[in-house]
């Protein structure tokens, strides 16, 4: 299965900062600016690492963000246990190409892991690809809860400037178990799943860190 697309930052990035500060009102992608005024649905940006599950209608496979990417063996046996061939089988039924997209998060995961998760490790969802179709968040929480795991939570709605200044100023994780901890950023979709030229979905990110405090 295909590695989950590439998600821009909504602003290019000042090659005199070494590309480390946005450089604000310059935007990523023509397509950010065509639709910096159209509402966007934001969910909160999970500090994990990439998951893929992939179902070929008789065999689950387990990925990274890249097939050579490696999988802790302490995550590996959480999505063993989560998403079993039988389970499969019986919720994607006649599919042959199915890929879930998620992020592995918790203890040991990224340098705040443990604010997520103090013990333990976890896996949160955030999409679901059926053969070259992308499902529709309300079919992705439908599946979350059939597989009894997270699905990343919507934090709110409005344009990509408004994204912007509520990360800028921070806000707190909904998931995380410190309550204090601030959330990585934040995913925005147009609220109509768009497409590219190119066939490519339009999804927009912002991290609390990309601005110099």
């Amino acid at each position: 299965m295909k590695e989950y697309h590439k998600i821009q930052t909504v602003f290019l990035r000042s090659p005199e900062t070494n590309f480390k500060q946005l450089m604000e009102g310059h935007w990523a992608l023509p397509e950010f600016e065509t639709l910096k005024d159209i509402p966007w649905t934001w969910t909160e940006k999970i500090d994990g690492t990439n998951i893929r599950i992939m179902w070929n209608g008789g065999e689950v496979r387990f990925g990274g963000k890249t097939d050579d990417a490696h999988i802790p063996t302490f995550l590996l046996n959480v999505l063993q246990q989560k998403f079993t061939a039988e389970t499969m089988k019986q919720i994607f039924t006649d599919a042959t190409e199915v890929c879930i997209y998620g992020e592995g998060y918790g203890n040991k995961i990224q340098k705040d892991g443990s604010r997520y998760i103090t013990q333990g490790t976890d896996f949160i969802l955030f999409d679901v690809k059926v053969g070259n179709f992308w499902l529709s968040r309300e079919n992705v929480e439908d599946i979350a809860n059939k597989f009894k795991v997270d699905i990343v939570p919507i934090i709110g709605t409005g344009t990509l400037i408004e994204a912007v200044d509520f990360v800028k100023k921070g806000y707190t994780s909904i998931i995380a178990h410190d309550k204090k901890h601030i959330a990585e950023g934040l995913i925005m979709k147009p609220k109509v799943d768009l497409f590219n030229r190119h066939g490519q979905r339009i999804v927009a990110k912002i991290k609390f860190r990309d601005f110099k405090r």
